[in-house]
C-alpha cells in the first residue's frame, strides 16, 4: 500500500514534468509557425509553467465544474457522514473529504483533489436513492481508497493536462485550416526557429493527445482494482461492494453530465458503453474501467 502511494506521488511529478516539456515544445512550434521570432521560447516556457501550476492546484475545481457538481445539502451531509465516521477510522485518514453531489438518476461516484487534506467525494442523487447502507459504505470506502492512495492527485492532474492538450491541438488545427500560421512573406515558412525543436514540437502536437489518453485509461483501470481491494480491507464486507457494483452496472441510466475527459474517474463507466448487441463487452485498451465481472471476480478471490 505504502509502495503504491509513493509510486503515485512519483508518477505525478513525472507527468507534470513531461507535460511541462511537451507544452513548451508545442507552444514553441506554434509561436514559430506565426513567426514570433526569438521570443517564442520565452512565451512557451511562461505558458507551460503557468498551465502546469494551474493544472496542479485547480484540477479538482475544474473536474467538479465539468461534472456539474455542487456542495451536498445538510441532509445528504448527515447521511453520508454517518457512514464516513466509521470508514475514516478504518482507513486511517485524518481529514474528512468534502461532499459534493451531481443531480442525476444514474448511481455513480468519484473522488478528486490534490491530496487527502484537500479531497472531495462526489456522489450522484441516483446513488443515494438506489443503494442501501452497506452498498453506500462499499462505494465510499472505494473512493476513500483513491484518496488514501493519492489516485485522486494523479487522476485529476492527468485529466486536466490531457484535456488542455486536446483543446490546444484542436485550436491550432482550426487556425491552420483557416489559413493561419504564415510569416510576413506569406509562404508559411518559419525558418528562423530551431528546426529540431520545431520538428519535435510538431510531433508532440500530433501525438501528445493520443498517448496522453492511452496513459490516462491505463492508469485508471489499474487503480480501480487496487481501490476495490482497499475498500474491502477497510469495510471487511466484500459483499456490500459487490452488490453495489452489480447495481451500478445494471442501472440503465446514462449520466447526463458525463464527459469523456473525466469518465475514468467514476467508480463505473458513466456512458454505459459496456453493452453491445445485448452482450457485455470485455475490457479493452480503450476501456476506461475493467469490466464489472472482472472486478467482482477479483473481489471474490480476496475472500
Amino acid at each position: 500500500m505504502y509502495e503504491d502511494i509513493r509510486n503515485n506521488k512519483i508518477k505525478t511529478g513525472v507527468i507534470v514534468s513531461i507535460f511541462l516539456i511537451v507544452i513548451t515544445l508545442i507552444i514553441y512550434y506554434i509561436c514559430m509557425a506565426f513567426d514570433l521570432g526569438v521570443f517564442s521560447i520565452v512565451i512557451a516556457l511562461i505558458f507551460s509553467i503557468v498551465t502546469s501550476w494551474a493544472s496542479y492546484y485547480y484540477s479538482d475545481k475544474i473536474v467538479l465544474s465539468v461534472n456539474g457538481a455542487h456542495k451536498a445539502s445538510p441532509e445528504v451531509q448527515k447521511k453520508l457522514e454517518n457512514i464516513l465516521d466509521g470508514l475514516m477510522i478504518s482507513s486511517g485518514l485524518e481529514s474528512r473529504p468534502e461532499l459534493y453531489v451531481v443531480n442525476d438518476p444514474q448511481p455513480n461516484a468519484f473522488a478528486t483533489g490534490r491530496n487527502p487534506k484537500n479531497s472531495v467525494i462526489c456522489v450522484t442523487t441516483g446513488l443515494l436513492d438506489k443503494l442501501d447502507y452497506y452498498e453506500l459504505e462499499g462505494v465510499l470506502a472505494h473512493e476513500l481508497s483513491h484518496i488514501k492512495n493519492y489516485d485522486i492527485r494523479l487522476s485529476a492532474v492527468v485529466t486536466v493536462m490531457v484535456g488542455f492538450m486536446v483543446m490546444l491541438t484542436d485550436f491550432f488545427s482550426r487556425i491552420l485550416f483557416w489559413g493561419g500560421g504564415r510569416n510576413s512573406d506569406g509562404d508559411g515558412d518559419s525558418r528562423s526557429g530551431n528546426p529540431i525543436l520545431m520538428l519535435i514540437g510538431l510531433v508532440c502536437l500530433i501525438l501528445a493527445p493520443i498517448f496522453g489518453k492511452l496513459m490516462q485509461l491505463a492508469l485508471s483501470r489499474r487503480r480501480e482494482y487496487l481501490a476495490d481491494a482497499s475498500a474491502v480491507e477497510i469495510t471487511r464486507n466484500p459483499d456490500g461492494l459487490i452488490s453495489a457494483l452489480q447495481k451500478l452496472d445494471e442501472d440503465p441510466n446514462e449520466l447526463k453530465y458525463a464527459n469523456k475527459s473525466t469518465a475514468h474517474m467514476y467508480i463505473v463507466n458513466p456512458f454505459k458503453s459496456n453493452i453491445k448487441n445485448g452482450k457485455k463487452k470485455k475490457t479493452s485498451l480503450l476501456s476506461t474501467h475493467p469490466s464489472i465481472d472482472d472486478r467482482i471476480e477479483a473481489i471474490r478471490n480476496l475472500k
